[in-house]
């Protein structure tokens, strides 16, 4: 198969150019890594590995896509120099982590949002941020709850249930098993959102009148003046230590006609902070400001919602489950309480003495957090320290019960992404993200040549792994190593990041499962060779080609092929269960292979294969475009035909349950090929490795003392 190569490529690299990725890079230390290259000629100039550290707060990372094997992850590296080149209707809301709403199609990377996390006995609400976002079309399915929540999504994703995740469909292959929606199950959440009020002139009217009459001051001063006769002095003022209630009630004034000056009306001092304010000070401020803020006979409902808002900005308060508004004036009370009425809120009455003596009058809302984001949603108060859900429990008197799931018809764009809790919050119920988008572009990384040569390491990798398995509570489940980067980069053999976390894993008896391209794995066999002993360890090996010359272009600095499967050999000799990777599998180039490399995985001692058709997510496809272009330039137009043809007439079909394998008549060939070769050569007779965790334990940390007997 003769090969093409454009003189300007990078020598012993994989990209041949450095694309730019989504998001800016950093600046990075350079340090030589003293990597060779078993294919690189003796002095040839090549782009140089630049490492650095990456400070990370946690390793282990957690996922449940439904076609990734694994549960959680550890990626000891960011970028990789081996030179290879779910989802929602998009009108879905997303609870924001200040406590609004949006449409899931208008969140960016970089949104902060409201996910969960595990604290002790319950999941609380926290935030956490986007780290991808994307859209595919599949069929799609609307899931309705007996309180009346609408949620249109993929067979494949998933909601939080009571009995845990489960998805919104069964599996469409027969035989497979996972769960899925049933009419005895009740999602984990508040239920669904209410619509956000139009800030329209009504509304601004009201928020103004709760606003000033709750919190500001509006005076009118006659005294005389020696030898001048009277005077008169008009005052508006309005202070507040929230600059976000203090900049919408300046923005209405002046959209009234209202100039507002700002000072400050109280020094911050220790423990206390600066108080900001307003005033004006002439007649027509004075008159329109009291015009706005009269009493309206018969007020509409956006004034009511306005109105709820200023007053919740000026006297309200939240705390955990409680969200009250306190005041002692009958008619401002009386307001209030008419358009909680109107609006449909519960509420109680409680009294209490003010400091100072006078008797104070609180509002009360009823019914939990769920009235409490009906309400914030209902008149989306300015001031948003008080409309963030972070840190309460999910508990949720709402009936979130399944009702129906229905098949829409067609197909439909849905939208889903990333997040760092692994999970956001979907029109009220806990919903599951999608696992490992390509990550080099948010990761601060090109995706081209910078993802090869800029290499981050997780820095104190081992400590960090210590700790996180010490946790209280800590339930282990196998972990797999080097997922989206190769656990054995070149660095590793100075760096030994991944020689610490195993270490860290044999001394806890903690089950681990590796994939990489490397030979350096064999330097671990003491480690591994251990843990295979308590069926605690298993390996895969990708083996891409068998072909050593299209291996130097495809892979240039990874191992070559007969020292991958000298690799498969001496792990399985060591009883380690070991499995080969066909992936990925590019049509017209390396998929006449297929056969052959299950064969070999056979002969030198694999237990199983399996493969992966080649995938070109967000940039990687024009990386992969370039690379062809710049190899196998006679055939580059049909190599994208036939991706296109098992990817839904696209470069890239994200759909879970056939993204790794394609669909159509290419792919489906490329299956059959793949089972009858397991089948004559024995791989697969048997389910993947089950990895114990029976024997994990807590070991002595270091300069622990021993018990006295």
């Amino acid at each position: 198969m003769a090969a093409r190569h454009q003189p300007n490529a990078a020598k012993g690299r994989g990209a041949t150019g450095n694309r730019a990725g989504r998001f800016a890079r950093d600046e990075r230390e350079a340090f030589d890594d003293g990597w060779p290259g078993d294919d690189e000629e003796a002095g040839t100039s090549a782009p140089a590995t630049i490492v650095r550290a990456d400070p990370a707060r946690r390793l282990i990372s957690r996922n449940q896509s439904p076609d990734i094997p694994f549960d959680a992850s550890i990626n000891p590296y960011r970028g990789c120099e081996h030179g290879c080149p779910y989802c929602l209707d998009g009108d879905t809301p997303i609870l924001m982590a200040d406590g609004r709403h949006r449409p899931l199609r208008k969140l960016q990377v970089g949104d902060i949002i409201i996910g969960t996390q595990r604290d002790g006995w319950y999941r609380r609400y926290v935030p956490t941020r986007v780290r991808a976002h994307w859209s595919s079309r599949k069929p799609a399915f609307r899931v309705t709850l007996a309180d009346g929540t609408v949620l249109n999504a993929s067979s494949d994703h998933r909601f939080l249930t009571e009995r845990g995740w489960k998805h919104v469909t069964p599996p469409v292959v027969r035989g497979e098993q996972r769960p899925y929606l049933t009419g005895n199950n009740k999602l984990m959440g508040t239920g669904r959102f209410s619509a956000q009020p139009v800030h329209d002139t009504d509304y601004r009217r009201g928020y103004l009148t709760g606003m000033l009459r709750g919190d500001g001051h509006l005076g009118r001063y006659i005294y005389d003046r020696p030898g001048r006769g009277p005077s008169k002095v008009y005052r508006c003022r309005l202070a507040l230590k929230d600059a976000d209630g203090l900049q919408r009630s300046h923005d209405y004034l002046h959209e009234f006609g209202v100039a507002t000056k700002r000072f400050v009306f109280q020094q911050a001092a220790a423990g206390r902070a600066e108080i900001a304010g307003l005033r004006a000070s002439s007649r027509q401020a004075f008159e329109t400001v009291h015009g706005l803020i009269d009493w309206p006979t018969d007020p509409s409902g956006s004034w009511r919602k306005g109105f709820v808002a200023g007053l919740f900005d000026a006297e309200g308060h939240r705390a955990g489950n409680n969200l009250r508004i306190s005041n002692s004036d009958p008619a401002i009370l009386g307001a209030l309480v008419t358009c909680l009425d109107h609006l449909g809120f519960t509420h109680c009455r409680e009294h209490g003495p003010r400091p100072g003596g006078r008797d104070m009058t609180v509002i009360r809302l009823v019914g939990g957090l769920g009235e409490q984001m009906r309400f914030i949603h209902t008149v989306d108060p300015a001031i948003r320290r008080k409309c963030s859900p972070a840190g309460i429990a999910i508990k949720s008197e709402a009936d979130l019960g399944i009702r129906t799931v229905e098949r829409l018809p067609g197909e439909r764009e849905l939208f889903d992404i990333t997040t760092g809790t692994g999970d956001f919050i979907a029109n009220g119920v806990v919903s599951h993200n999608c696992f490992a988008r390509p990550s080099h572009s948010y990761l601060d990384l090109s995706p081209g040549l910078d993802f090869e040569t800029r290499i981050f390491y997780k820095e104190n990798a081992a400590a960090l792994l210590e700790s996180e398995l010490r946790k209280p509570g800590y339930q282990p489940t196998p972990i797999s190593l080097g997922i989206n980067t190769d656990a054995y980069q070149p660095v590793e053999k100075r760096l030994r990041v991944t020689r610490d976390i195993l270490e860290v894993l044999a001394a806890h008896r903690h089950p681990v499962s590796l994939l990489t391209k490397s030979r350096l794995i064999l330097r671990d066999m003491d480690i591994l060779g251990d843990m295979a002993a308590d069926n605690l360890v298993s390996a895969a090996v990708s083996i891409t080609t068998l072909d050593a010359s299209l291996k130097r272009i495809l892979e240039p600095r990874t191992a070559s092929p007969a020292a991958r499967l000298d690799t498969v050999r001496q792990l399985a000799a060591a009883g380690v269960p070991t499995s080969v990777m066909a992936a990925p599998v590019i049509p017209a180039i390396t998929d006449h292979e297929l056969e052959a490399i299950v064969q070999a995985a056979s002969e030198h001692g694999a237990r199983g294969a399996g493969y992966v058709l080649l995938r070109l997510p967000w940039e990687v496809k024009q990386i992969f475009r370039d690379w062809l272009a710049a190899h196998f330039p006679d055939r580059a137009a049909h190599v994208m035909s036939l991706i296109q043809q098992s990817r839904g007439g696209r470069d890239y079909d994200a759909a879970w349950g056939q993204r790794l394998t394609g669909t159509g008549k290419f792919a489906d060939l490329i299956a059959q090929r793949f089972a009858l070769a397991c089948r004559k050569n024995g791989l697969n007779r048997s389910a993947r490795p089950n990895l114990t965790t029976e024997h994990f334990r807590l070991p002595p940390r270091t300069g622990d003392q021993l018990p006295l007997l």
